[in-house]
């Protein structure tokens, strides 16, 4: 811009607001409320301190620009993985959820600062909130923190949670209905024809729980005793569903078909099977839950539910979107708490998935 000459003020030879509002001979304030591109600021005025700043190459500091409004324009992600923190982030269901947040959060004009938590400490809430100032907090799962996550809320933190429902809680979650779910993938089962299904997935934790729950049901209705034999404890992580898998194969008890509480857990199901010799699904029907692209392309993947993250980070953006600009309104509320149906993909010849 003719007569607008670059120049150099500042400790480190910068240019500051204050250089930039000589040059455009306006007040200091006219400079910030123009570079926020204010209304409250003509649109002329608007162009020409934009123009100036951009020919002399400044922009705001973001850091100072939030302490002055007190508005960060970020929004902390917690993974809490104390139930299994050899667990990584770079499982696909982790990668897709994050994806698909990131995707959101940036179109609404959010950074997002991600945490994973692998220990409990009382105060891991109160020191995220603390080091990084977010404007809201989404955790993804509740692992074994519902009473942390709980006090956080009463505390009047401003958060959301990617999880399960449960009795009296006081902050809102976004989730599927996993007993509903739970009960779909063993009925299907039911209906093809099989009576000695195995449950493989930590029911000591909210969603696997209700998953197992539904599970249970399916069974009770059709007059099928549950053998806690064919109940064994996994994790998520595929080295230690495979461990779970070959216990249930080494116990002796029979079964004919596996519900597994997660793709991933399913596909190791069906790696322990194939190397005793067991075929899926001509030997073995196998279900898993969450609908994930790696189990559909896996070798013999399993049917399944479509309780999955990637849908579920759909339906979290979709959320997102219809929620924009109620944070402040909505955080804490567990009256907020959608509960998308879980839907099913049935693959023939292979296994179910169950769908979020």
């Amino acid at each position: 811009m003719t007569g607008n000459k670059p120049t150099q003020s500042g400790a480190f030879g910068w240019l500051t607001i204050t250089d930039i509002a000589k040059l455009a001979g306006v007040s200091v304030s006219t400079v910030s409320r123009a570079l926020a591109d204010n209304p409250l600021i003509s649109e002329k005025t608007r162009k020409r301190v934009q123009e100036i700043a951009r020919d002399n190459g400044f922009s705001i500091n973001p850091i100072a620009s939030s302490l002055r409004s007190r508005q960060s324009r970020t929004i902390s992600v917690v993974i809490s993985l104390v139930h299994e923190k050899d667990q990584h982030l770079y499982d696909p269901f982790w990668m897709t959820m994050l994806a698909h947040l990131a995707e959101t959060l940036t179109d609404a004009g959010y950074e997002m600062l991600l945490s994973k938590v692998s220990v409990h400490q009382d105060d891991w809430l109160d020191r995220i909130r603390r080091s990084q100032r977010p404007e809201g907090m989404i955790l993804i799962g509740q692992s074994r923190e519902h009473p942390a996550i709980e006090r956080a809320a009463r505390a009047g933190y401003k958060l959301l949670v990617w999880g399960a429902k449960l009795d009296s809680q006081s902050y809102p979650t976004i989730g599927t209905d996993n007993e509903g779910g739970g009960a779909l993938a063993a009925r299907h089962l039911i209906g093809l024809g099989y009576r000695r299904i195995a449950f493989l997935g930590d029911h000591t934790l909210p969603e696997i729980g209700q998953r197992y729950d539904g599970y249970r049901r399916a069974l009770a209705e059709a007059d099928i005793p549950l053998d806690p034999a064919l109940v064994v404890a996994s994790g998520f992580d595929p080295a230690h569903a495979l461990v779970a898998a070959n216990a249930l194969i080494a116990g002796g008890t029979p079964f004919d078909a596996i519900m597994a509480a997660s793709d991933m857990i399913a596909i190791s199901a069906i790696r322990a099977l194939n190397g005793v010799g067991r075929s899926v699904p001509g030997d073995v029907a196998v279900v898993g839950f969450d609908d994930i692209q790696l189990a559909a392309a896996a070798h013999h993947h399993p049917s399944g539910h479509r309780a999955g993250r990637s849908a579920a980070g759909r339906k979290h953006r979709a959320d997102h979107r219809r929620r924009n600009g109620r944070l402040d309104r909505d955080a804490g509320r567990a009256d907020r708490t959608p509960v998308y149906p879980t839907k099913a993909s049935w693959r023939r010849g292979r296994r179910a998935v169950a769908r979020r």
